[in-house]
């Protein structure tokens, strides 16, 4: 049997079933539906789905056949007209039989506090966001080594030992089934300080046109998210996420063929099922941004080095180390190392889990479908992502809103990070402020001092290009130039003459013969100054009047011609 492509979709009083079935015979089918059941039979097609609410068989009914399309449509009356029936668009849980979704284990501990996300969670219950803190307990080795557990809800263990040539392209962590919760988080933070770039930074901090440009893509989620809150406005209700957002046909293909399960969770787990989802999604708004929605080969890569739980199998206590964490290894790793960057996937992923559990799994089935298309990558799907995109389909909706709030109230800056992103940046402005002091000040390099006047020379009359070549060496001289002068007292000359640099007092004059030789005839210097000019220059101090003139000696033997 064969399970067709099939949509839901709802009014006031009908559910309206579209089932496509090209290759059917329309005088041959059969449709059964009662309370939560639905059945649908035409050879060689099946589907039974467990409708999220209850339907009724009272003569109103609807069923109709487009030949050309090949697809049944079929409306049924809803048991309570008005009534509304979330998740529509769940098509795993949809096909789930019913009584898997109340599954419990065959042999069970008492006093066990495992809860499943189906049953026995209470759905009124307030989702606790705090840091749960219990007494410190010495443990043996053995027994840590029956701890290391990773992957959804922490439920693998083992898995990397048969895997490990595939995996280790693909995490950054080393023997993860003994390696200890902290010890793992150690090796990250000491990893990223390794991987950290100051100059990286520094550059796209400065030079950030690329950065402004990806700021501003307007990825999908924006125009859900400003549709809902327009509609909040106005009714003061949420609405049905549903009708925000919509799932191509690739993607009902994708979850037609997720397997369906059950997942035991107690607390602890349940929690973390939640905060890595969170730390996922900042990955994948990051790598959607960033890329502007087109992925590419290096989009596998981007979303699990910028996830711990995906690269280092991480676990979390509370929100806020999620965006530090995040933070961290997004000026660290990928091409475009900005805080804004930072900020903004932090935006976009409380914008996701406001428009809930539709959005998410959207964004979730982009992931699986990037990490499937990479060969190393595709391990990541088995371990986490498939895993998420069943679960999802059953987690409750108040949960997410609350996951979005505990999101929203924190608050990120660059100090928490542990990078002195501040001092670096502070560092690099003084340093900047500094270079255009010293380039506009009067008598710096390049520029002539207030009141001189250029004197005609025979190197004027040379080209623009010369002009242009002697113009790019003074600049590069001007860093030994400012060593070799501030090493100098103040009243001192600084003498050029036959390739010799010497020091001369200024109240000797230009008598070159009574100076004193600082730097050898094959100082780099010197040899910068070229073959066929020998020039004197000298630096006093302002007032003095042997300041006030430099004395210029041509390659010919003319005599020195003081300044005004």
């Amino acid at each position: 049997m064969l399970t067709p492509a099939f949509e839901l979709s709802q009014d006031r009083d009908f559910l309206t079933v579209a089932i496509r079935v090209p290759h059917a015979r329309a005088s041959e089918f059969d449709v059964y539906f009662e309370g939560v059941d639905f059945k649908f039979y035409a050879k060689p097609y099946f589907l039974r789905l467990t409708l999220p609410g209850r339907i009724v068989e009272n003569g109103s009914e609807q069923g109709s056949y487009d030949v050309d399309k090949g697809i049944f449509t079929i409306r049924l009356p809803k048991e309570t007209p008005g009534q509304h029936f979330e998740g529509l668009n769940m098509l795993t849980a949809l096909l789930a039989p019913r009584k898997s979704r109340s599954a419990k284990p065959l042999v069970e501990e008492i006093g066990s506090s495992g809860v499943s996300e189906e049953g026995a969670d209470d759905e009124d219950a307030d989702f606790d966001w705090e840091i749960e803190q219990t007494p410190y307990e010495e443990v043996s080795e053995s027994a840590l080594q029956s701890q290391c557990h990773y992957g959804f809800g922490n439920l693998r263990a083992g898995v990397v030992q048969r895997l490990q040539d595939e995996l280790s392209e693909v995490i950054d962590i080393k023997d993860p089934d003994f390696t200890p919760v902290t010890e793992r988080r150690q090796k990250r933070l000491a990893a990223e300080l390794a991987k950290f770039d100051p100059d990286h930074y520094l550059a796209d901090f400065f030079e950030d046109e690329a950065v402004e440009q990806i700021l501003k893509y307007n990825p999908w989620w924006n125009d859900a998210h400003a549709k809902m809150m327009a509609s909040l406005g106005k009714s003061q209700e949420q609405g049905d996420d549903a009708t925000l957002v919509s799932f191509s046909d690739e993607e009902k293909y994708q979850l037609r063929k997720f397997v369906n399960k059950s997942y035991l969770l107690d607390k602890t787990a349940h929690r973390q099922v939640y905060y890595s989802l969170v730390d996922i999604l900042l990955a994948y708004c990051y790598e959607v941004r960033v890329t502007e929605g087109d992925h590419n080969v290096e989009s596998a890569w981007t979303i699990r080095k910028l996830s711990p739980t995906l690269c280092w199998f991480e676990t979390w206590t509370d929100v806020p180390e999620i965006l530090v964490s995040f933070g961290r290894r997004v000026l660290c790793y990928p091409l475009y190392r900005h805080f804004k960057l930072v900020m903004k996937a932090y935006r976009d992923t409380i914008k996701i889990l406001q428009l809930g559990k539709s959005a998410v799994l959207k964004c979730l089935l982009d992931v699986h479908k990037i990490f499937q298309e990479n060969d190393p990558a595709y391990i990541l799907n088995d371990l986490y992502i498939s895993d998420y995109c069943v679960w999802i389909q059953k987690a409750k909706s108040k949960k997410l809103t609350a996951l979005a709030d505990a999101l929203k109230a924190v608050s990120l800056g660059k100090a928490q990070l542990g990078l002195e992103l501040q001092d670096l940046e502070a560092a690099a402005l003084l340093v900047q402020e500094e270079e255009a002091a010293g380039r506009a000040a009067p008598g710096s390099p390049g520029q002539p001092a207030a009141g001189s006047s250029p004197e005609p020379s025979d190197s004027d009359s040379t080209t623009s290009s010369d002009t242009e070549d002697s113009a790019s060496e003074q600049e590069e001289l001007v860093g030994p130039r400012a060593s070799l002068l501030t090493s100098l007292e103040a009243d001192s000359t600084l003498l050029i003459q036959d390739r010799e640099l010497c020091r001369h007092v200024a109240s000797q004059g230009c008598d070159v013969s009574q100076g004193q030789t600082l730097v050898s005839a094959r100082a780099p210097l010197i040899e910068e100054v070229g073959e066929e000019l020998r020039t004197v220059l000298q630096v006093s101090t302002p007032g003095d009047d042997a300041g006030s003139h430099s004395c210029m000696q041509d390659g010919e033997g003319r005599g020195q011609e003081p300044r005004d």
